[in-house]
């Protein structure tokens, strides 16, 4: 029998351990009240059901409400100490009263305005951004100012000083991913305010971090440690391109490059230990080329999309939607999914997807599991 057929609650296979009422086992129960006692036997299904059943429900955001919404808050409510950030999360309709896209990740939509700046603090949780559109922000991470543009992806590891300040004259907006819920439930979290305003304005082309270590194949002598984050500040689009560009053009000619027909994919890695860039967030991204479509897959823990460019279909838990430029969709643990890419694109022929997700967690701690269909796992 295989994890898809079983059960999907105890209540359907009977609870011999049901006792009939009395007096003496509502007194028993009672007592269990008062002790902060609960018996196993009456949540068992709740607790230990036979495949996961996410609180956590899938969800597409879009963009074209996403970021007019965005943009009025920028013009109301401005950026300081004390709120810190003009961050507007996704909150996952399955988990109300938290701002959860999912129980382990949280994302939202950060907004700066021209010429402004977001001061400096740091935080346990560890940190992203990835830029969907806009340039001419530079955060600046322990005093290292970072560009931020279209495509890339920014770290931000814990316990790390950092802020924002955009040079320009126009507004700019991107995603932010964290593991704030994974790190509120296991009560891990610090925070502590910084600078007012950041530690250096200057607008470099390539930060330093990026100077030591983003030469391809080579790791410097002065930093062979190995470190449990990533030391690149900045992963840059036009290395991503390459590498699914180049993927595909190799499955062209012949050669097993791709995961998938028509399907390129890489995953950020940190270059001290060839694991994720993040201790708690793996980071990919995906290309597929019009026509081409995933496999449907379920996988224990749980991921945010966002569309680069392109547009596609996302089937979720059995639900068809499709998605454009800027769009988020949360994929909650064990729920099928599928993607595709549709004509009708502007700017280009394949559907690109940046990707989050907390398999690192999962991995760790020996949760992992993956079925695809029409395979055996």
């Amino acid at each position: 029998m295989t994890v898809d057929e079983r059960p999907t609650d105890h209540a359907s296979v009977g609870n011999p351990m049901t006792a009939e009422d009395s007096p003496e086992l509502r007194r028993l129960y009672a007592d269990f009240d008062a002790e902060h006692l609960i018996p196993l036997w009456t949540q068992l299904g709740e607790l230990m059901p036979m495949s996961p059943a996410p609180r956590a429900r899938p969800h597409v955001w879009r963009w074209g409400t996403l970021h007019p919404l965005a943009a009025r808050a920028g013009e109301l409510v401005p950026v300081g100490r004390g709120g810190e950030r003009r961050a507007i999360a996704l909150a996952n309709p399955g988990l109300a009263g938290h701002a959860y896209a999912t129980p382990t990740l949280w994302a939202a939509i950060q907004y700066l305005g021209p010429r402004e700046t977001a001061p400096e603090h740091r935080h346990a949780q560890n940190a992203f951004r990835f830029v969907v559109e806009g340039e001419g922000v530079w955060t600046v991470v322990d005093g290292d100012p970072v560009r931020m543009s279209r495509g890339d992806l920014l770290l931000t590891p814990g316990w790390q000083f950092h802020g924002h300040h955009n040079e320009t004259d126009r507004p700019m907006a991107w995603l932010d991913g964290l593991d704030i819920p994974f790190s509120h439930y296991t009560d891990v979290g610090f925070f502590e305010f910084g600078s007012d305003r950041v530690t250096d304005y200057a607008t470099p082309r390539h930060s330093r971090a990026e100077r030591l270590w983003c030469h391809p194949g080579l790791r410097p002598l002065t930093g062979l440690a190995d470190t449990v984050a990533s030391p690149i500040a900045a992963y840059r689009w036009e290395h991503t391109d390459r590498a699914l560009t180049e993927q595909l053009l190799l499955e062209e000619e012949g050669h097993p490059a791709t995961v998938g027909q028509g399907h390129a994919a890489i995953r950020y890695v940190n270059p001290t230990t060839g694991g994720d860039v993040l201790p708690t967030i793996r980071t990919e991204f995906h290309r597929l080329r019009l026509g081409a479509e995933t496999a449907t897959r379920r996988e224990v823990g749980s991921s945010v999309f966002q569309v680069f460019q392109g547009r596609g279909r996302v089937v979720l838990d059995g639900v068809e939607h499709t998605v454009e430029q800027g769009d988020l969709f949360v994929v909650p643990s064990w729920v099928p999914w599928s993607v595709g890419a549709e004509s009708g694109t502007e700017g280009g022929s394949t559907l690109d997807l940046f990707r989050f997700s907390d398999a690192p967690v999962m991995e760790r701690l020996g949760f992992a599991r993956t079925h695809v269909e029409g395979e055996n796992r």
